[in-house]
């Protein structure tokens, strides 16, 4: 096989991969009536407490639109809190609630077992290279041209 080839299968493979977690995920955290979404910003503020809206939004990675309405429903489900920044009144802090970090004390650690038991097959070192594999391809895809002149 060819560099060209490999490199194509390895795309393949990557991409089933993907969705087979995704679904993982999704599916994972749907049990306790979240979207991917909305445990991804739960995630991000447990972990990393207050953050901006626009923030959360770089973080992981939606449409400011979708990251208004995905706060909004946290909010309504009462996960979250807004807090309008003293400092500048057009900037908005996003943390999480009590009731938001009981449910992700709750979930998280099961949810880590989940992604962890995806990689049983691979030792500490293979996953451990698997890791450092990737962080190197995402560096040389964040240097990728964003169009491609024809």
């Amino acid at each position: 096989m060819n560099r060209q080839d490999i490199a194509l299968g390895t795309f393949v493979s990557l991409m089933r991969g993907s969705n087979k977690f995704e679904k993982i995920v999704k599916d994972d955290v749907s049990f306790y009536q979240l979207n991917i979404t909305e445990f991804s910003v739960l995630e991000l503020l447990f972990h990393k407490g207050k953050q901006t809206t626009q923030t959360i939004k770089e973080k992981i990675l939606i449409a400011s639109s979708s990251t208004t309405y995905v706060i909004d429903q946290l909010e309504n489900k009462g996960y979250v809190e807004r807090q309008v920044s003293e400092k500048d009144k057009r900037v908005t802090y996003v943390q999480i609630s009590e009731k938001g970090k009981t449910l992700m004390e709750d979930i998280f650690p099961q949810h880590a077992e989940t992604i962890e038991n995806c990689f049983s097959n691979l030792e500490a070192n293979e996953l451990e290279q698997l890791l450092k594999l990737l962080a190197k391809m995402n560096r040389q895809l964040d240097k990728q041209p964003k169009k491609r002149g024809i």
